[in-house]
């Protein structure tokens, strides 16, 4: 076992074959290898004489029988032509098991948490790893409560599944991503795991702290490939958070929540190393690999047996395009797809969540029940006919339209506003404490809207509320007259 500088990140050298690098242009590296004896794509190479620092890279393409062109995880800094290199014989490998809980890990196992090391028998898994056989999927059974009204109700999500939250800057993707946090430590009992893919360090250090004022560190990892990294541990990150998340699934058979802010980055820099490989780039400037490297990582999310890995991913937007191809690919592979708005964002409407844009193949009677698919049929319906006849209105007013669509308007706006929600991690900017409210609240509430039971309410009485006997109360007390809201 080689140490790797101080952070006591290791991988198996086993009888590998020594070479030397011949070339360095950023974080891709050329190496020379004894004619016939080249490393295996994919395989992890340590650059670097034993003792001194090394770098970890990853072949990704055979130039010639002797040569090799490889991309660093680490920073290239200081390397030059005629540093010694030696395959390890594997691919890169990762500490998995129950000593990284409640630990923050980089992308090839180093501790970034300034704890202890990791005892010297904790067990390696390598990041490469087939995703389970089709027939050795499990059925999604649960439905995974999250305590938010708009994503119980229109796009439910399920142990086992995968969900993607789609947004540009700026709407709310990452608060949402703390609120399932705190809705995972009410409810959730299995392991969490998190994948922090070109995060800030900002975020990466608001994120530690939220995870241990809410008492669920013990049992999480913290994976981090953070923004100032090279392209290839920002592209490798999810690969060694799924992998960790693997082994508690297959061998100690643990459910397990795997949280990924932000996945579009791990696109973003395949695209980078795509470049950097001289690889033509195809549609938009993407890799023209970008279907099968998001296939690789997400077909590994799977139930098998009697356990399951649910991902719930955050998906930056560029530009707002949902037609971008890195946006369309990842959505091919999502049960549920949660779009933030920024027209919605922009009115203070939180969460964001487009309920007409936003769907889940899980919303069907025979997996919710027949009220619950019954009442999201019936509030989609009533939003999307507010939204058709929103330039009539703003023309010639509400009181132009018929009785029966300024019914529709004036309950299809209620319907907005209660599907507002004041979040847990957003106390101390808002002042408002927090809401968990629950499914059956969730369907009680918009059913009353719906049937007319508030149509004489006023409409701030519905704004920023739990359930629907929190907007009771508030109406009574006439809180409802201090402002209309904009819906």
């Amino acid at each position: 076992m080689t140490t790797l500088g101080q952070d006591q990140s290791r991988q198996d050298t086993g009888p590998g074959t020594d070479g030397s690098v011949v070339a360095v242009r950023g974080a891709v590296v050329d190496i020379a290898f004894p004619r016939g004896e080249l490393p295996a794509i994919d395989e992890a190479v340590l650059i670097g004489a034993p003792g001194d620092r090394q770098v970890i890279a990853e072949v990704q393409a055979h130039l010639d029988p002797a040569h090799v062109r490889a991309i660093s995880l680490h920073v290239t800094t200081g390397l030059h032509r005629g540093d010694p290199a030696r395959a390890t014989g594997s691919a890169i490998t990762v500490p998995v098991g129950d000593a990284v809980l409640g630990r923050l890990l980089g992308v090839t196992g180093e501790i970034g948490d300034k704890g202890a090391a990791l005892p010297q028998d904790t067990p390696r898994w390598s990041i490469h790893r087939r995703p389970p056989k089709f027939s050795a999927h499990a059925e999604p059974s649960d439905l995974f409560r999250t305590g938010i009204k708009v994503i119980d109700l229109l796009t439910p999500l399920a142990q086992g599944g995968k969900a993607a939250m789609f947004g540009g800057a700026g709407v709310g993707k990452t608060v949402l991503v703390m609120e399932l946090i705190n809705a995972m430590a009410a409810g959730y009992q299995g392991i969490s795991v998190f994948a922090g893919v070109g995060e800030r360090s900002r975020e990466g250090h608001e994120m530690l702290l939220e995870m241990r004022r809410s008492g669920v560190i013990d049992r999480t990892v913290l994976v981090y490939g953070q923004m100032n990294e090279p392209p290839g541990a920002r592209w490798r990150v999810p690969m060694t958070a799924l992998t960790v998340s693997e082994y508690f699934r297959d061998e100690e058979h643990r459910n397990v929540l795997l949280l990924m802010d932000n996945i579009y980055r791990f696109v973003q820099a395949g695209a980078e190393i795509s470049g950097l490989l001289g690889r033509l780039p195809s549609r938009v400037g993407y890799q023209p690999t970008l279907a099968s490297e998001v296939a690789d990582l997400q077909e590994r999310i799977a139930s098998v047996g009697d356990a399951s890995v649910t991902a719930i991913q955050a998906v930056y937007v560029p530009a707002d395009d949902f037609t971008d191809p890195a946006v369309t690919t990842i959505a091919a592979h999502a049960d549920s797809l949660v779009v933030l708005s920024r027209d919605m964002a922009a009115e203070g409407m939180y969460p964001a969540i487009d309920p007409i844009a936003s769907s889940s193949v899980l919303l069907d009677p025979l997996v919710v029940g027949e009220g619950h698919a019954q009442v999201a049929i019936e509030v989609r319906s009533a939003i999307e006919r507010y939204r058709e006849l929103k330039d009539v209105i703003s023309l010639l007013g509400v009181e132009e339209l018929g009785a029966k669509d300024r019914k529709t308007v004036g309950r299809a706006r209620r319907l907005q506003l209660f599907l507002t929600q004041p979040f847990v991690t957003t106390t101390a900017f808002t002042g408002v404490e927090g809401r968990s409210v629950s499914l059956e609240d969730t369907i009680a509430g918009c059913r009353a809207i719906l049937d007319g039971e508030c149509d004489d309410w006023q409409e701030n009485s519905l704004f920023m509320v739990g359930t629907l006997d929190e907007a009771r109360q508030k109406e009574q007390d006439g809180q409802g007259q201090d402002k209309e809201v904009e819906a």
